[in-house]
């Protein structure tokens, strides 16, 4: 509540945390709303009925797992509005058509209609007027060889076991999709930083840079 109100940041904020795997969006989530006083929203992969299926059967599955995860995701924003914000939440709606969807269609797992479907889908509920965008998406920014060095160090055991070509190729799919993402305002940090495992008070300037942001982001609406 004491940075929120010291750096003025409104209490209905809504900022999501996006980036690839191994950059601590999880991390930036918690802290974040720590400092802040909001609550944080996490993906629920837990309830996910899909996801056994679609690690077994990749080209059955990858379309109706897009599906479930866009309307579970839509839920989640229109409930997060409607609780009034105050919310740091942990990726956002828009990687899965960017990034995810995009990568099964490329490479065959989805069929050209299955993928027109969806991202026909997706426009119509998410790229409107009345779809509650956040106020902020803060993009977590690191070289894949920092981010290898976080996986191999303290990823999940899944993780440590894929393939280094996969992270490499994850990671170019994210800097394309930020490089030309324009959904809601863009914060960029890079994760050499801050260390908020280490440091927890390295939270404040991100705090101070992001209340400079929205500050800046208000006046160019304004005008």
């Amino acid at each position: 509540m004491e940075l929120r109100n010291k750096y003025g940041i409104p209490n209905n904020t809504v900022i999501t945390i996006a980036g690839t795997v191994g950059v601590g969006k999880s991390t930036m989530t918690k802290t974040l709303a720590k400092a802040l006083n909001f609550r944080t929203s996490f993906e629920k992969v837990d309830s996910n009925p899909y996801l056994d299926k679609f690690y077994n059967d990749f080209k059955r599955w990858s379309f109706h797992l897009q599906i479930y995860f866009l309307g579970e995701r839509f839920k989640e924003q229109k409930r997060i509005f409607e609780y009034g914000g105050g919310f740091i939440q942990d990726r956002s709606i828009y990687e899965d058509t960017g990034i995810f969807a995009k990568m099964h269609y490329e490479k065959g797992n989805m069929s050209e209609v299955d993928y027109e479907t969806y991202k026909n889908l997706f426009d119509a509920m998410v790229m409107t007027p009345y779809f509650p965008h956040p106020d902020l998406l803060i993009y977590l920014d690191g070289s894949i060889e920092d981010i290898l060095e976080r996986i191999q160090k303290r990823g999940r055991p899944m993780e440590q076991k894929t393939p280094i070509e996969y992270w490499i190729e994850m990671h170019k799919r994210y800097e394309d999709w930020i490089n030309s993402f324009n959904a809601c305002p863009v914060l960029r940090l890079n994760i050499n930083d801050y260390d908020l495992l280490n440091d927890e008070e390295s939270i404040e300037p991100i705090i101070e840079r992001i209340s400079y942001f929205l500050k800046q982001t208000q006046l160019l609406r304004n005008k």
